[in-house]
């Protein structure tokens, strides 16, 4: 992934052009355990930053995956539907969540580049 930032909720978002593709980082695939389930976003649905915008799954717990972005919903991951340890197997690539087009990018100004998330997840052990 090139540009990928990185949110304080464990999200990464590898923009390219005014899309968005948005996935859980390894360190929080890892705190969840085996992921069992995934539920994606409706495509053409559209989301304000924060809200939550799918869920995920594990043996261990729930958790929300957020829209790092406020856009609409252009495409969805239809394989982690089949098979949601993709999200364990690869969650920074091939366990992508969706993609959402960006109404506002520079809501992205905030995110973490990689440097700055690895020492925030750091600072949470």
């Amino acid at each position: 992934m090139s540009d990928v930032k990185f949110t304080e909720d464990h999200e990464w978002i590898s923009v390219d052009g005014d899309v968005a593709l948005v996935g859980i980082t390894g360190y929080a695939q890892e705190q969840l355990g085996d992921v069992v389930f995934v539920e994606l976003p409706d495509i053409g649905k559209t989301f304000a930053k924060g809200a939550e915008a799918a869920v995920v799954e594990s043996v261990k717990a729930a958790a929300e995956v957020y829209a790092p972005v406020s856009g609409e919903i252009t495409e969805v991951n239809g394989a982690l539907e089949g098979d949601p340890a993709l999200v364990n197997k690869d969650s920074e690539a091939g366990g992508w969540f969706f993609k959402i087009k960006m109404s506002d990018p520079s809501e992205l100004d905030g995110a973490m580049d990689s440097a700055a998330y690895n020492a925030f997840v750091e600072s949470l052990d």
